[in-house]
């Protein structure tokens, strides 16, 4: 496999160039480095914790790198030829108000679907989406994307990832809830750990000084 010999002979080198062009715009198997990369790191040939990082700063990197394309240059080539023209003209206010409105979990739900990953950050540039609110969708939907498809690439292998990929949206559903119950369960914990300790302290009976001299007295007598 191409991705598998590229991963070999450059590491993590060719997992963040071939995860960053997909972002940009370019259509290469980004997702299917992610994944090699996680089986390899399973094997003890790579290290996962730097798959996750590397991957993820691709992805950020690269669709940034998209929404400069898109913001600077997009809407003059939509604009250029007769033949996009009149839809350009007719669809990007519509755009616009959608992104205003969704932009945030468009950007991070676009991490999880294969076709929109490559083109949301075009997307968001031409319809203008502000930089900062792009930048933290941006950031955490590639952080959730590199974490998620990473551990279960690492854990069960690349199979039951293209299984997930398949279901795209539904993939970063799962993930989410996964992480907020993960999340839910150990505040839970924590906090039948702290019930139980003040329990404990509750329980141990500390007799005052006057109370062991009066009992003390009683004895004698």
């Amino acid at each position: 496999m191409a991705v598998d010999h590229y991963l070999a002979t450059y590491g993590l080198w060719a997992l963040f160039i071939l995860v960053a062009m997909e972002s940009s715009g370019i259509p290469v198997p980004g997702e299917t480095a992610l994944i090699a990369a996680a089986v390899l790191a399973s094997q003890g040939k790579l290290v996962l914790w730097e798959v996750i990082l590397v991957a993820a700063l691709g992805a950020i990197v690269g669709d940034n790198i998209g929404y400069l394309i898109g913001r600077k240059g997009g809407r003059t080539l939509l604009l250029r030829w007769r033949i996009t023209r009149g839809t350009a003209e007719r669809l990007l206010p519509a755009g616009e108000r959608f992104f205003e409105r969704h932009g945030p979990k468009t950007v991070f739900l676009a991490r999880f679907i294969a076709g929109l990953r490559v083109v949301a950050a075009w997307i968001a540039g031409i319809t203008h989406m502000r930089w900062r609110t792009f930048l933290l969708w941006n950031a955490l939907g590639g952080i959730a994307w590199a974490v998620g498809y990473g551990l279960l690439a690492y854990y069960f292998g690349k199979a039951i990832v293209d299984a997930i990929s398949t279901y795209g949206l539904y993939a970063a559903v799962v993930i989410a809830v996964l992480a907020a119950a993960a999340y839910l369960g150990y505040r839970w914990w924590k906090r039948r750990r702290a019930s139980a300790k003040r329990v404990a302290e509750e329980e141990v009976i500390v007799v005052p000084p006057d109370r062991e001299d009066t009992a003390a007295t009683h004895d004698r007598g």
